[in-house]
């Protein structure tokens, strides 16, 4: 049965779009990490999308009535056992979401290397967890 989409849902996912071009947009200006104004921004936006990531995927679990999540990785584990979305894609987004919980409680202990690799290629799974769950979005460089 494909997720059906409604106006809470559509709003997550346009604020991951906007939150993944917004981080881009500050890697693109700063891609050595040195000016910590637009590394903040950058983070701040990468934490958008996982909380939005994590917003949407709760909403659809309670909404489809999937399961009861009895945390925010669990909302996600939740939508992979029902085939809503990819097993690596379910991994990816654990990464994300502990990837955030460090931004939020722990920031002096994130690495800059981790970073690089989201923004070159992690940041990606954001975009096939919305197409995996029929939302299309375009990531679109300003």
């Amino acid at each position: 049965m494909p997720i059906k989409s409604d106006d809470v849902a559509l709003n997550k996912v346009s604020i991951i779009q906007r939150a993944l071009e917004r981080a881009l947009e500050e890697y693109s200006k700063n891609p050595n990490l040195s000016d910590f104004t637009e590394l903040d921004a950058l983070i701040l936006n990468l934490e958008r999308a996982c909380q939005a990531a994590i917003d949407l995927a709760m909403h659809l679990v309670s909404s489809h009535q999937l399961g009861v999540p009895q945390s925010s990785s669990d909302a996600f584990r939740i939508l992979e056992s029902k085939k809503r979305i990819q097993l690596e894609t379910t991994k990816s987004l654990l990464a994300m979401v502990g990837f955030r919980n460090i931004a939020i409680h722990e920031y002096q202990k994130l690495n800059l290397d981790i970073i690089h690799q989201i923004m070159k290629k992690e940041y990606k799974v954001f975009i096939d967890f919305c197409k995996q769950l029929g939302y299309e979005i375009k990531v679109v460089l300003k």
